[in-house]
């Protein structure tokens, strides 16, 4: 399995890197080109962000803070920042040439071992980056697919991240062989070994490609006889942004042991269990948690465990009210889920984690306008309920604070599709 498509030398050792593109062996040691995985040491980071000129420095902040969230979900402790306004990032280096010199020699300083850059490089922006710097380079989709690749648990899942791995190297292969360009292969020939090289690994790399999707189609087919078999039972499937909470309301509401803790995509597999309120039965599904700048890979690599979602009949979108963002992180859900087909799903709105919520109270004199930060929960409660389109609820699933409300409005949603698929079993309820 592929899990390291970056760590290849520049230097000599043509054959053990052959073996290495393979999937083969995996490497010796340390190297410039190297990246530590999740199930590595430790290891200290700084984290590197342009802030846009039309972007709040707030929201800066606040997607700093989730890539710091990644960085320790994969063993990584971040020591510093590195921000920078700019109308966009420079397609060359990301930053300015004299914010990449100040990052470099803050890293060589501090001994600081690798350099996380908030967005997806170009091949080209991390080949001029890693020239300039003293550390390793990863960008956030490298270090989202590692933190996968980690927690992937089933051979599906596993199939899922290694086709989003390979097809994120695919276009990174170029420079990897960048000793052997200087070789000729003989008179009249421009090209050489170098080049004979690259193609040979993009063929691996595409034929490994090719063949992880034709076992995710095996994989699919079965799926899909799994989910025909459940008849035509209703559908619930949880969604929502990563750790908000679906897996504990899972366990909550299933009295299942789906795994829940408090790191970004503790959940990867779907967990599919039937619940049975008041003799009415019903299935219901704990999927993958969305984020911000979700690689395409993985979005692509995941569309078929996403089929759960596609095919439910209700959605409970889980809501982390105790996020200062929460309500860009609902955008960003809502968004991924009209990309991959099922926006217009029946939805029911959960606010989770009222037991963590704070808020700070405005002074008397304070003349300021009001702000998001300034409501307390009950203002929030009405505000929301006043102008969300779908119904929605409030409750702290840890502390079982509005379950009772909640089973009692999912039992009536539930029964509701049930009555309209099958209405002549209304005797049942």
């Amino acid at each position: 399995m592929m899990s390291e498509p970056m760590a290849v030398g520049r230097g000599g050792g043509c054959r053990y890197e052959r073996k290495m593109i393979e999937g083969q062996e995996k490497p010796k040691g340390k190297s410039k080109e190297s990246i530590p995985t999740v199930d590595e040491r430790e290891t200290r980071a700084v984290l590197v962000a342009v802030v846009r000129d039309s972007q709040d420095p707030a929201t800066a902040v606040e997607y700093l803070d989730e890539l710091e969230f990644l960085a320790e979900t994969a063993n990584i402790k971040s020591v510093k920042r590195f921000t920078q306004r700019l109308p966009q990032p420079l397609s060359k280096i990301y930053v300015g040439p004299g914010k990449l010199q100040e990052i470099a020699e803050w890293c060589k300083e501090n001994e600081i071992d690798i350099a996380i850059f908030d967005d997806e490089l170009s091949p080209a922006q991390t080949r001029n980056i890693e020239q300039a710097m003293p550390c390793k380079v990863m960008d956030r989709t490298r270090l989202i697919l590692d933190i996968f690749m980690a927690r992937a648990q089933t051979a599906y899942a596993k199939t899922q991240v290694e086709l989003a791995q390979n097809e994120y190297m695919l276009p990174r292969l170029a420079g990897l062989w960048t000793h052997l360009e200087r070789q000729r292969g003989g008179t009249g020939t421009r090209g050489g070994a170098g080049e004979r090289e690259i193609e040979t690994d993009r063929r691996i790399v595409r034929n490994r490609i090719s063949k992880l999707k034709e076992d995710l189609k095996k994989i699919d087919r079965q799926m899909a006889v799994q989910r025909s078999n459940r008849g035509q039972m209703v559908r619930v499937a949880l969604v929502g942004y990563t750790n908000v909470g679906k897996s504990t309301l899972m366990n909550l509401l299933s009295k299942s042991e789906v795994f829940a803790e408090n790191k970004l995509f503790a959940t990867l597999d779907t967990t599919v269990r039937k619940v049975v309120f008041d003799n009415l039965p019903f299935l219901m599904s704990d999927t993958v948690g969305f984020i911000r700048k979700l690689p395409t890979e993985l979005i692509e690599s995941f569309k078929s465990t996403l089929d759960e979602v596609r095919e439910a009949d209700l959605l409970l979108h889980v809501v982390d009210i105790s996020h200062p963002g929460f309500e860009d992180q609902i955008a960003v859900v809502k968004q991924t889920l009209a990309d991959i087909g099922a926006g217009d799903k029946p939805t029911f709105l959960v606010f989770n984690k009222i037991d963590a919520y704070t808020y700070t109270p405005k002074e008397e004199d304070d003349l300021t306008p009001m702000t998001k930060e300034n409501l307390s929960l009950d203002d929030l409660k009405k505000s929301w309920i006043a102008k969300a389109n779908t119904p929605c609820i409030f409750i702290s699933a840890r502390e079982k604070l509005g379950v009772d409300k909640l089973r009692s409005d999912l039992y009536g949603m539930v029964r509701e599709i049930h009555a309209g698929r099958y209405p002549f079993n209304n005797f049942l309820y």
